[in-house]
């Protein structure tokens, strides 16, 4: 038997009820700060500063290990970002083509590089879980088929649309998604004017960075790589540390995927053909979505 000595007592209930009567949000806060904040940054390089032709995010490109240490640069000012905004842990993933662009000695060691294609369905999101508390978008371009953006696409040159439950995606769209299935928000996007705007009206307002704009079509007028990388930093940094104000995106499940394309691929099992050139999947884990757009995009 537990023996409460005269005095003792008090105190000690004092003490619980102190603690059971804070405010749940600064238990949270609390808890969160106890366990250090996480932050995931997909890095992708249609994007960047001063890229506006295929040839510059290729590897067979005249000045892709120019575009290539300028991906590194924006990155790393994302990673400093994070910290300064109190960050503990920031996992890289590399997210443009076979995901073999950042070199693991060009970026900031202070963080951990995930790199390689894999077989997943999280693709450019793969790393990411709950213990995550913030999402960080690099290099992000805007759809198939939008105006006034430069090299917009989604995911392959053969995709028209991708739309979930009705709603056209970017691919920050359904890789927002995939961070919302753990909780985790958006909170911060860089990329070509097209890219940021689309993504506010889809995700809500949130800090981003516009390093270039599409002019007549074929070229683009942008911040210079140091200046770009100035204002990722300070972004970051603000996003990370106002990522309570952000909510994660979600959908209702079950879900329903419409994908159009130029040439149809093999159906994944499950899914139907109602015409050419389209494709419908319907089901209730997003990740089983995912790989069935995987296998026909």
């Amino acid at each position: 038997m537990l023996r409460i000595l005269p005095g003792v007592r008090i105190v000690a209930v004092a003490a619980v009820a102190a603690v059971w009567c804070a405010a749940p949000s600064a238990l949270t806060a609390q808890l969160a700060q106890a366990r250090g904040i996480k932050v995931f940054v997909s890095v992708d390089m249609e994007g960047l500063a001063g890229v506006v032709t295929g040839s510059d995010v290729s590897a067979a490109g005249r000045d892709y290990a120019h575009f290539r240490a300028i991906m590194a640069g924006e990155t790393n000012a994302a990673i400093e970002g994070a910290f300064r905004a109190g960050a503990t842990e920031v996992i890289v993933r590399d997210s443009h083509g076979l995901k073999q662009n950042l070199l693991p000695g060009d970026v900031d060691p202070r963080a951990k590089l995930l790199r390689g294609q894999g077989s997943g369905p999280k693709n450019m999101m793969e790393g990411i879980d709950a213990s995550f508390d913030a999402v960080v978008f690099i290099g992000y371009h805007a759809k198939a088929g939008t105006p006034n953006a430069i090299l917009e696409h989604t995911s392959t040159g053969n995709v028209i649309d991708l739309s979930i439950n009705g709603v056209s995606l970017p691919e920050g769209g359904y890789n927002a998604l995939v961070a919302g299935l753990f909780n985790v928000p958006v909170v911060f996007a860089a990329g070509d004017r097209a890219l940021v705007e689309q993504l506010r009206a889809l995700l809500g307002p949130m800090e981003g960075v516009a390093v270039k704009e599409e002019i007549g079509g074929d070229a683009s007028l942008g911040l210079s790589p140091n200046a770009a990388q100035a204002a990722i930093r300070d972004g970051v940094e603000r996003a990370v540390r106002n990522r309570a104000a952000r909510t994660p995106y979600r959908m209702q499940g079950p879900y329903t995927m419409t994908l159009k394309v130029r040439t149809d691929r093999t159906l994944y099992p499950g899914a139907e053909r109602p015409r050419a050139g389209e494709a419908v999947f319907r089901h209730a884990d997003l990740l089983q979505v995912l790989n069935a757009f995987n296998q026909m995009k």
